[in-house]
């Protein structure tokens, strides 16, 4: 493989990293919470994409459509049942329920479809060839939809009334709740938009290997965490600057044999770094906790 191949699948999985990362950047910047279950949506979303594929309607973009609704279902849900109740209470408590919430999820999908993985495959895309460099096709579609995504979701967030919501929720709860914001809704919405955004990564994600699990969502969760940090937590263009650059940085390890076996242990020990010498991430910013 070609390093502009290897440079071109780096950008295409950093912008997976990238959509997960968006869902955790945007819950943290807004509600001031990791949800760590964030991973398992994905998990879900590609179990609705096998139904609607192997099973009952066999078209895929139908079944990419229910993916997206029901995976916004289920994070309004939870942030609705798990997370509400929840608003004021320690950090701590907080963080334990997401576990618990992404080991519910998994267990609930280990009894419905066993532990077995399931083939899930999608679309029969065909590599091209371009200057003699062979670029396969989920690559190019997965990097340009990841852009336009980001591209849509920074203008909403900037120029939608739900979008300038979430920056005075972001920016100080109490006071936004006086000016008449709706913190609940606009929290409830915010977790949906990251949840979407999980169903589309569960899609591009089975584009690299048609093949589902119950814990198929937990190691690109923890990975689009550490993009979240990297870019700046609470940052939406910090999430696909960290994404981007995670991706690239594991299929530059991937590319070299003697590096291959340790891509995930070279992606944390850029979380340590990150956090050792710039812990507000590249584009994060300083905030200063009020006691």
């Amino acid at each position: 493989m070609s390093i502009i191949s290897t440079l071109i699948n780096g950008l295409s999985m950093g912008a997976v990293y990238a959509l997960i990362a968006l869902g955790y950047t945007m819950v943290y910047g807004i509600a001031k919470m990791l949800n760590f279950a964030h991973g398992d949506v994905i998990m879900v979303g590609s179990y609705v994409l096998f139904l609607f594929t192997m099973k009952i309607i066999k078209n895929p973009f139908v079944a990419i459509f229910m993916a997206i609704v029901f995976c916004v279902i289920l994070g309004i849900l939870v942030e609705r049942i798990a997370y509400r109740p929840l608003r004021g209470a320690p950090s701590l408590a907080v963080l334990i329920t997401a576990i618990g919430v992404s080991f519910f999820l998994q267990s609930v999908a280990q009894l419905i479809f066993t532990v077995t993985p399931k083939q899930v495959p999608m679309f029969n895309f065909k590599a091209i060839e371009l200057g003699g460099v062979t670029i396969k096709m989920e690559s190019i579609i997965t990097l340009a939809v990841g852009i336009i995504v980001m591209i849509v979701l920074t203008l909403f967030v900037n120029k939608s009334k739900a979008g300038r919501a979430m920056l005075a929720v972001s920016e100080d709860r109490g006071a936004a709740q006086l000016m008449g914001v709706n913190v609940n809704r606009t929290i409830a919405i915010t977790f949906a938009i990251g949840s979407a955004l999980a169903a589309l990564a569960s899609v591009f994600m089975l584009f690299v290997a048609p093949v589902t699990n119950p814990t198929l969502g937990a190691m690109p969760g923890i990975k689009a965490f550490v993009a979240a940090v990297l870019g700046g937590i609470g940052s939406i263009p910090g999430a696909a600057v960290g994404g981007l650059i995670l991706g690239i940085v594991e299929q530059l390890a991937l590319r070299y044999e003697f590096l291959a076996p340790y891509s995930d242990a070279i992606v944390f020990a850029i979380l340590i770094v990150v956090l050792l010498v710039k812990p507000s991430g590249i584009l994060g910013k300083k905030r200063h906790e009020k006691v």
